[in-house]
């Protein structure tokens, strides 16, 4: 798969927790940086305090291959408890994360040059709850962009070494979901 193509991944877990608690966790965005390998630590701007559709935050990143790096974000679904309900009780939250520092090309700030799109996706299923993290990559630049220009003839298993790191974080992002709802904190 090539960067251009807009590649993705998902990962799923059941979580022995009603929908509410699970997601008064996964709208908490300070939880993902406790819980990831690359995420260190998120902010609300310009006044935000939780989210809502066009809400912002930023983001601070560290990965072992490159320097640290700072995103934002924008929040661009929100079906649940700030919004109306799925008619199946499922919930999502999603957002797109921009470079607005311009740190992989031109600083971007509009949704269609993100970098990644995250999304949470939450259904009640046999009194818990199933929840789904999945992320698309693209169009706009990013740290995997700055390996494929250098090495353009491995542009796929760039891409496909670039899924799995994601898939990693989210597991365990996921994991660390699922055992805080679980124990009830």
């Amino acid at each position: 798969m090539r960067y251009a193509d807009g590649p993705g991944t998902r990962c799923e877990v059941f979580v022995g927790a009603p929908v509410e608690r699970v997601w008064e966790l996964v709208t908490d965005i300070n939880l993902p940086a406790r819980l990831s390998p690359e995420l260190q630590r998120v902010a609300w701007l310009n006044g935000a305090d939780g989210p809502v559709v066009g809400a912002r935050f930023e983001g601070h990143n560290s990965h072992a291959s490159m320097p640290d790096w700072r995103t934002v974000s924008e929040v661009t679904e929100l079906t649940g408890a700030a919004g109306p309900v799925g008619p199946d009780g499922r919930r999502v939250f999603a957002w797109g994360v921009m470079d607005a520092d311009g740190r992989y090309g031109e600083p971007v700030s509009d949704l269609a040059g993100a970098l990644a799109r995250w999304r949470f996706e939450l259904t009640p299923e046999d009194g818990g709850t199933r929840l789904h993290q999945s992320v698309v990559i693209g169009p706009g630049r990013s740290g995997a962009s700055l390996v494929i220009d250098a090495k353009p003839e491995l542009e796929e298993k760039i891409v496909d070494f670039r899924l799995n790191e994601l898939r990693t974080g989210m597991t365990a992002t996921l994991e660390g979901i699922k055992s805080l709802a679980e124990q009830g904190r």
